[in-house]
């Protein structure tokens, strides 16, 4: 489902994620499209994490729903202009605006040289705790609640994709059978519903996996960086609920975009189809493309994938 304009505070981050394309183009910005920023809005916290930061992505930010105090981490795919030219400014910005939350930035090797090295040369500074990881294909991190791994992908410069996975949610505790059962509220309620074993004052022991509902499973988005075709999509991808893949040529143009570390309409959905993911988002258009075209290009994916949809700046997409 597309939404524009949708006002993020409202809606319910329990159970919803949020794909807001802030940058759909590639190469250059035009009057159309800005370049690389997809900003993804967790469930449960409601914390924002941005996948590229193409020129002006502040800006982009700013005309959102998007609230920069929520920003909590950054990945960078690799380190081409269109997709980390932005950050310099949106990371001095934010500390400008006295914002003092931590922020992470996640990428390739070469980008702490490549941010240090503009803040200093431009005397700027971050008032806020701001930690650079450089990363490798493999898992990224593990806070709990989402696990991220990065898939190393087939372009001209190093690259990676990555996978997002929600861990799996417990079922709801059953309090009716509690009380039932005779079994008082109090704070052990949560080690019950985390599953876990409590001994009451009577001396009975009672385990919450048996007091739990069926579990929900975790949501699984994949956001591509550059690529042409390669086996490891299928692996990032892999039943994931949402695919963002870059689309950056047509059909016609394959040996062109494929020499360039680029995929094409048919080649992304492709992927899309053979990965068993259940929607595909196309984004990262060449500039050769104006508005009259995407009805043409989302046409090609669907002839392969018809759960494709395609992105434009602003664009809200419910997870």
């Amino acid at each position: 489902m597309i939404m524009i304009g949708l006002n993020l505070r409202s809606a319910n981050m329990e159970d919803i994620m949020h794909l807001t394309f802030l940058g759909t183009g590639a190469g250059a910005p035009s009057l159309q499209r800005n370049v690389t920023a997809i900003a993804l809005t967790l469930s449960k916290r409601g914390d924002t994490w941005l996948f590229d930061c193409g020129e002006a992505t502040q800006h982009q930010f700013m005309r959102s729903a998007l609230k920069p105090s929520k920003l909590e981490k950054i990945f960078i795919t690799h380190l081409h202009g269109d997709h980390i030219f932005g950050l310099p400014g949106l990371l001095t910005s934010r500390s400008m605006a006295g914002l003092l939350e931590p922020l992470t930035i996640y990428g390739p090797k070469g980008i702490r040289q490549f941010v240090e090295t503009t803040l200093s040369l431009s005397g700027s500074y971050t008032g806020y705790p701001l930690e650079i990881v450089e990363i490798e294909a493999g898992e990224v991190l593990d806070d709990g609640d989402y696990r991220v791994t990065a898939y190393p992908m087939n372009h001209v410069v190093e690259c990676y994709g990555y996978r997002i996975e929600e861990h799996d949610k417990p079922g709801f505790l059953d309090a009716p059978r509690l009380k039932a059962e005779g079994v008082p509220r109090g704070p052990w309620y949560q080690d019950l519903k985390d599953g876990k074993k409590i001994q009451l004052d009577d001396g009975r022991e009672i385990n919450g996996a048996e007091y739990l509902g069926p579990g929900t499973k975790g949501k699984v988005v994949a956001i591509f960086g550059d690529t042409g075709p390669t086996e490891v999509a299928l692996l990032l991808a892999a039943d994931a609920d949402v695919m963002v893949h870059e689309t950056a040529m047509e059909a016609a143009m394959a040996e062109k975009a494929n020499g360039r570390g680029h995929s094409t309409t048919i080649q992304a959905a492709e992927v899309a189809k053979l990965a068993g993911a259940k929607r595909m988002i196309a984004t990262h258009f060449s500039s050769r493309y104006l508005s009259g075209d995407r009805e043409r290009l989302l046409a090609e994916c669907q002839s392969v994938f018809a759960a494709t949809e395609l992105a434009r700046d602003f664009a809200v997409f419910e997870i």
